[in-house]
């Protein structure tokens, strides 16, 4: 993981704001990989953080999708889909009760490598009033979950593991 400064991981709704990153090689071809991340039925089967990911991921169009954080409970959020282009990005913007208390904009981002590998970012910018007293189980929790994430996608991708 590398430590992203707020303009190199932009944020299309929350343009600043507490940022999670994360990110990892993964040697597949970004086609694998999108593959991969968008056979969201599959989830289950292999997604350590995201346990599923229910609907049509079109710009607008609410998605239901379930977390669950290392050693935390299972939480649902349908969040907003903000960015679906395929081989590249998948971003969404969820919240907890309503706008201002605990916004996060989610995102998927591949690059396409010159050596044919692909570049996996997967960070998430946070907002509201809760997100200071909730700061420590995001930097712990969720950073945790998208580094498992990341990992067993890299294994899925480069064929590590049966699909």
């Amino acid at each position: 993981m590398k430590n992203k400064e707020n303009h190199q991981a932009p944020g299309i709704a929350i343009k600043k704001g507490r940022l999670l990153y994360s990110e990892i090689t993964i040697h597949a071809p970004v086609v694998r990989v999108w593959q991969i991340l968008t056979a969201f039925k599959s989830y289950p089967d292999w997604n350590p953080f995201v346990r599923s990911l229910k609907g049509i991921p079109k710009v607008g169009a609410r998605i239901e999708v379930m977390l669950q954080p290392p050693g935390g409970k299972p939480m649902l959020f349908k969040p907003k889909v903000l960015c679906f282009e395929e081989n590249t990005e998948l971003r969404w913007i969820g919240n907890l009760l309503f706008p201002g208390i605990f916004d996060g904009e989610h995102v998927f981002h591949l690059q396409e490598n010159p050596d044919g590998s692909c570049t996996f970012q997967h960070y998430e910018r946070f907002r509201g009033i809760v997100v200071p007293i909730l700061k420590k189980m995001l930097e712990q929790n969720t950073l945790s979950g998208f580094k498992l994430l990341n990992e067993a996608l890299k294994r899925r991708s480069e064929g590590h593991e049966v699909q």
